[in-house]
């Protein structure tokens, strides 16, 4: 396998994105690879918040990863900024490799170079696979999410 760059991600990245993102059970039902002007519009939205870092992993000229680092300024914990992964999508291909560690663990060092004192995810409740591999991590499963559909 060649060299591994994680980047900012272009409009070129989308389609790939959003293969990644429908391929599983929970992105089939949710997701719509046919129509990506949804996707392209929220990429103009996330370009323009700094706080927001979308990224992509490539080898060899191909995405193979993907995740969203969400910078999250708070008063809580004595003021302390905190970050947010979420969208974390590994390839078909590539699962297994050592790829999404190698995603994560640039999350957690981007979000120590942004000032950060925690980390924090949510998984989907029947993702029992991520929430192993999140462990494995030193991540730990401290608290209950909650979501309102709107």
């Amino acid at each position: 396998m060649g060299d591994l760059e994680i980047r900012p991600v272009t409009t070129n990245d989308v389609p790939a994105i959003v293969a990644m993102l429908a391929d599983d059970p929970l992105g089939a039902q949710r997701e719509s690879p046919d129509d990506l002007s949804p996707y392209l519009a929220a990429l103009e939205r996330l370009n323009g918040d700094p706080n927001q870092l979308l990224r992509v992993a490539e080898r060899d000229g191909r995405v193979v990863g993907t995740l969203q680092l969400t910078i999250v300024p708070g008063l809580s914990r004595k003021g302390a900024t905190r970050s947010i992964i979420e969208g974390v999508r590994i390839h078909a291909d590539e699962r297994g490799s050592g790829l999404g560690t190698q995603l994560i663990e640039w999350a957690i060092e981007e979000s120590r170079r942004q000032g950060c004192s925690l980390v924090q995810l949510t998984s989907d409740a029947s993702r029992t696979d991520a929430h192993r591999f999140y462990e494995r991590l030193g991540f730990t499963a401290s608290h209950v999410g909650f979501k309102l559909a709107l």
